[in-house]
């Protein structure tokens, strides 16, 4: 890994700590990533609905995936405290982050085919084969490393400093990662990955290294899978 320098970010993250230097490592897919063309249409409004609802069913895809996860770190954590997050953190996903998805897919025309066996993207398929692997590891820094980058990378895009658009089916998914209960949990991460990150003359990091690098590549891939055929 290389020697951390400065990073922009709305989480509290030092540059020389584990994850800092892992965001650091990815700089340039990140930031793509967070200043994209998506992300600018979302904040402004002008997104179209196509775009939006072939993003948004493709996101729903992880829904399954994402919450087997979070049941994974319930099972493997070390921490009473965070097993207790975890828990908590299923509950909200199952109330805020599917209302909005299944309000959006009935405002937005989406048959219900589409929603529940849609062709999945390459970084769709990608991303999920990434988070059914770490569920399975039972390998809790394995784990926390694809959490960390899916809400810490939404909550740097979801703070950017732009006026808020009016119509529900942008502003909804723009304040499911914003504010201060999703800037904590992301937080929360954030300090578990570094609280359990492994030597850094060990093995594991450059296994965790490779894992985030891909990730957040595919993150990249997934903003951009929005616009193809147009």
């Amino acid at each position: 890994m290389s020697s951390p320098t400065s990073f922009s970010t709305t989480a509290d993250v030092a540059a020389d700590s584990f994850a800092g230097a892992l965001r650091l490592a990815t700089a340039e897919d990140w930031d793509a990533s967070v200043h994209h063309r998506f992300i600018d249409e979302l904040f402004a409004g002008t997104l179209s609905d196509e775009v939006l609802a072939r993003y948004l069913v493709q996101d729903y895809q992880f829904f399954d995936a994402f919450v087997a996860m979070l049941g994974a770190c319930v099972a493997t954590t070390d921490s009473k405290p965070a097993r207790l997050r975890f828990a908590a953190q299923l509950g909200m996903l199952a109330a805020d982050e599917d209302g909005y998805f299944q309000q959006s897919f009935a405002e937005l025309g989406v048959p219900s085919s589409d929603v529940v066996s849609p062709q999945l993207a390459d970084p769709t398929a990608e991303f999920i084969g990434q988070m059914w692997e770490v569920a399975q590891s039972r390998d809790y820094a394995d784990l926390l490393v694809v959490l960390v980058i899916a809400e810490w990378l939404y909550l740097d895009w979801g703070q950017r400093d732009l006026p808020l658009p009016k119509a529900a089916k942008h502003r909804g998914w723009i304040d499911l990662h914003r504010g201060d209960d999703f800037r904590a949990w992301t937080q929360f991460l954030i300090d578990e990955l570094n609280r359990v990150a492994p030597p850094l003359d060990s093995d594991d990091v450059a296994r965790l290294s490779a894992r985030w690098k891909r990730v957040v590549a595919i993150e990249r891939a997934f903003f951009n899978a929005a616009y193809v055929g147009r």
